[in-house]
């Protein structure tokens, strides 16, 4: 029984498999590029991009193409213009099928059962036939310069004749046109003179142009580097004067500040010479105090010798040393307090460099005042001895003051007239004697006596001391 149904199941697929495979043989399909033209039993039915069965015996079919057919469309006669110039035209036509399928229906009736090469031939003819006519309407110039307006009036004429055929013109294109009489080499010369013309001229103006425009870049770039020289000058200038400027004003400060430095200086100098001043009025009055005690000391043991001369008789030589020793604590007592003021008057110099210049002349004042009083009081005390003392002392003073005008004389030229002793050196030697001669008489206009007196005086002044030691039988 299982047998039997596997014998069944097995002829039930085989049966598909032959009625596949039957249909299969049976069934055609047209491509995108391709048109079916099916006829028998059922009619002419035209089948594009799909399937149909096609019974044998009863149905046949035939392929059409729908492709692109490109061929050359170039007449073996020559075309005459419309001026009756002959021209050979070689042209290049896209052609095909149309895809509806009236135009299909049309097109498998006149090309079905011909080879591609007879179809592409009877097109040929009818392309030709139309281009022969196109020439014909047409000047060389227009064929050779407008080649589009050829082919647009060739897709134009064709068009009816190729849908009475079931084709349509895609593309005409004119590849070349040539002539046996070179008219168009001809007729391209007044272009090319033309063109070489307007070239020249192009290439003319344009170096003119160029020439233009170079000089106004120089001009240009001259004035430009002219406006940058003198913007640099005048930058220049301006730096300098910017700079005599800035040191004409540093000239000035630095003027201001010596004039302030010198002036501050100076300042400082006349207030250390005033200060100056007035300490040494204030050291000369303080000298002049200690002159004073001196002088009293002086004047003490000159007493002391007196009470010592009128005790002489008295005392004994233990006595003489007793006065003696009594005269030298004198004389160091008066060197004591000498001592002390002199430190006094110092402390009072270092006390007062302190002090305004107001209190400088306040205080010079007073001691020019303080001096000339201690002055007046110290003359009024002192005896003619110490008055002649005083000048004599004070004569080689009066002789430096008297020849210092000589001292500040750098060179002395000396022109000798040979007139004696009064030329040359001699001259000079003698002025300055007479100078000295003029020193006694001066001294005796200024204490009133008369040098030989004084000078009388003075000797029996010696002679009677040297008396008293003499007596004394020791120095006093």
């Amino acid at each position: 029984m299982s047998g039997e149904i596997v014998y069944i199941a097995a002829a039930v697929v085989l049966t598909l498999l032959v009625l596949m495979m039957t249909m299969a043989t049976l069934y055609r399909k047209a491509g995108p590029h391709e048109a079916l033209i099916v006829y028998g039993l059922r009619g002419t039915r035209i089948v594009k991009g799909r399937g149909t069965v096609i019974f044998p015996m009863v149905e046949n079919f035939r392929q059409l193409s729908l492709q692109l057919m490109s061929f050359d469309v170039a007449p073996q006669q020559d075309l005459y213009t419309k001026q009756g110039v002959a021209v050979t035209v070689e042209a290049v036509a896209q052609i095909k099928v149309k895809s509806d399928p009236e135009s299909i229906q049309t097109a498998a009736e006149q090309f079905l059962t011909k080879t591609d090469v007879a179809r592409e031939g009877l097109i040929r003819l009818v392309m030709e036939g139309h281009l022969r006519g196109i020439i014909g309407q047409l000047s060389v110039e227009q064929i050779v310069k407008e080649p589009e307006m050829v082919g647009d009036r060739m897709r134009a004429t064709c068009a009816d004749d190729m849908s009475k055929m079931g084709l349509e013109v895609i593309s005409f294109t004119i590849k070349e046109v040539r002539d046996k009489n070179e008219y168009i080499t001809n007729m391209g010369r007044p272009d090319i003179a033309r063109i070489k013309r307007d070239a020249d001229v192009a290439a003319a103006e344009a170096e003119r142009d160029t020439a233009i425009r170079r000089a106004d870049a120089i001009r240009a770039s001259a004035v430009a580097k002219a406006e940058a020289d003198q913007a640099r000058v005048l930058a220049e200038a301006l730096s300098l004067a910017a700079q005599a400027e800035a040191q004409r004003d540093l000239e000035i400060k630095r003027a201001q500040y010596i004039e302030t430095i010198k002036r501050q200086q100076a300042q400082a100098d006349k207030a250390y010479d005033i200060q100056s001043n007035v300490m040494q009025q204030q050291v000369t009055a303080e000298a002049v105090k200690v002159r004073q005690v001196e002088k009293e000391q002086e004047v003490k043991v000159q007493e002391a010798e007196i009470l010592r001369h009128e005790k002489e008789l008295i005392a004994s030589v233990l006595k003489n040393a007793e006065i003696e020793r009594k005269r030298i604590e004198m004389l160091a007592e008066a060197a004591r307090q000498k001592t002390m003021i002199e430190a006094e008057g110092a402390a009072a110099a270092t006390r007062l460099q302190g002090e305004a210049d107001a209190d400088i002349i306040l205080r010079k004042g007073e001691a020019e005042a303080k001096a000339m009083n201690v002055k007046a009081e110290a003359y009024q005390e002192w005896n003619q001895a110490a008055v002649v003392d005083k000048l004599i002392t004070g004569l080689p003073e009066v002789v430096r003051a008297m020849a210092s005008p000589l001292s500040n004389i750098d060179k002395i030229t000396i022109v000798s007239t040979g007139d004696g002793d009064s030329a040359g050196m001699n001259k000079i030697t003698g002025d300055l004697t007479k100078i000295a001669a003029q020193i006694p008489a001066l001294f005796e206009t200024l204490s009133g006596m008369q040098m030989s007196d004084l000078l009388g005086k003075v000797r029996a002044i010696k002679d009677r001391s040297n008396s008293d030691v003499t007596a004394n039988g020791q120095p006093s």
